[in-house]
């Protein structure tokens, strides 16, 4: 059966780009320093319609609001908002929305496509490096150990209020052709893609819709509710932190297999302080890879919103989350059995230390003994 083309009266489209720019950042700092740039105020965030016994940020990131940006799409000139919301853990989330009104449906798909060929992540676009410069210039002071932003996730949402008509949730991935915006490809699509495409869908009203891809997300929401976009937001801030510390153990690994090595070929009678010494690094990388990654898992505290933890744990496997954090997890197991070894090889090597010098002692006696009697 053919798909509606009904029109699209009120919606947006929001390309987020979250990068890791530190260590760790000063949220209560940054808010201070943003507001001595005499900037729009900052604000600590929070779900919007879900209450915080039922759902809520471990520690409660701060968005800042930036200068509106023109963006060139399908022919005309868009001015969008943009906002950058900050975690403790080191993650900086900016989000560009472009309000729409009054298109197609055929029309409003063009127009996430286009978002993302002007802001995805195959278009290395300009305008994210810029935000990126002014943000971390502006609150240098409150970053922790800053990082080369080199790591980042893309995530884009095509968001629809209102249609011209009303189109019943449980069907509308009937009646509207959503995989054009969801794929993103020119293309048809098979129908075993197509489906797989549509799998993940969600509503708790009768009149909102949430459909879930590894990259990008339709939702349907008349209220304006904005606690699936945080939701989504904060899942692919857990991607990104899960990722850096994957890459970071994946060199640290082999430096630290090099490091052994040469620990045991050293020949130093004195190697035990080496082992020592090589075992307290490597137990102060585990200490602080896992109070951040603790951190990480603990940014959204799920307790009795059933609804938006359905999402949010399909949004962690989607993402494969849970999958990069477990990589983490026997990667610092390694480190830590390597720090265990390393302690034993260092008692060992104090102990037969010891041995020398009570030898030595007892050889010392002996000759003592041994010139008195002649």
């Amino acid at each position: 059966m053919p798909y509606k083309q009904p029109e699209v009266r009120s919606a947006g489209v929001i390309a987020m780009h979250l990068i890791d720019i530190a260590d760790a950042i000063d949220l209560s700092n940054a808010e201070a320093l943003w507001d001595q740039q005499q900037r729009p105020a900052s604000a600590r965030s929070k779900l919007a319609s879900t209450p915080p016994k039922a759902m809520a940020f471990g520690v409660p990131p701060v968005v800042l609001k930036l200068d509106a940006i023109d963006l060139p799409l399908l022919g005309s000139n868009y001015q969008a908002s943009a906002t950058v919301r900050l975690y403790d853990f080191g993650a900086a989330a900016f989000s560009v929305q472009i309000p729409v009104s009054a298109c197609s449906w055929a029309s409003f798909s063009q127009l996430v496509n286009a978002v993302d060929a002007l802001l995805g992540p195959g278009a290395d676009s300009p305008i994210w490096t810029q935000l990126l410069e002014h943000v971390r210039a502006a609150l240098l002071p409150a970053l922790t150990k800053p990082s080369p932003a080199s790591l980042h996730e893309d995530y884009l949402l095509g968001i629809v209020h209102a249609f011209d008509e009303p189109i019943p949730v449980s069907t509308m991935h009937e009646s509207i052709d959503l995989v054009p915006l969801l794929s993103g490809e020119q293309r048809p699509l098979s129908e075993q893609a197509r489906r797989d495409l549509l799998l993940q869908r969600f509503s708790y009203y009768a009149d909102d819709l949430v459909v879930l891809t590894w990259d990008r997300a339709f939702i349907y929401e008349p209220r304006g509710d904005s606690d699936v976009i945080d939701i989504l937001e904060v899942a692919n801030a857990q991607l990104l932190e899960m990722r850096f510390y994957d890459e970071l153990l994946d060199a640290e690994l082999p430096r630290m297999y090099d490091m052994v090595e040469a620990a045991y070929h050293a020949g130093n009678p004195l190697g035990a302080r080496h082992f020592a010494d090589l075992a307290r690094k490597l137990y102060t990388l585990v200490a602080e890879v896992t109070e951040i990654t603790e951190k990480v898992d603990n940014a959204l505290q799920v307790t009795e919103d059933v609804y938006l933890a359905r999402v949010y744990a399909a949004a962690l496997d989607l993402f494969r989350v849970r999958h990069v954090s477990d990589a983490v997890d026997r990667k610092l197991a390694i480190i830590r059995d390597t720090y265990a070894a390393l302690y034993e090889e260092a008692s060992a090597k104090r102990a037969e230390l010891l041995e020398l010098a009570i030898i030595a002692l007892i050889v010392v006696e002996i000759v003592i003994a041994i010139i008195r009697h002649t």
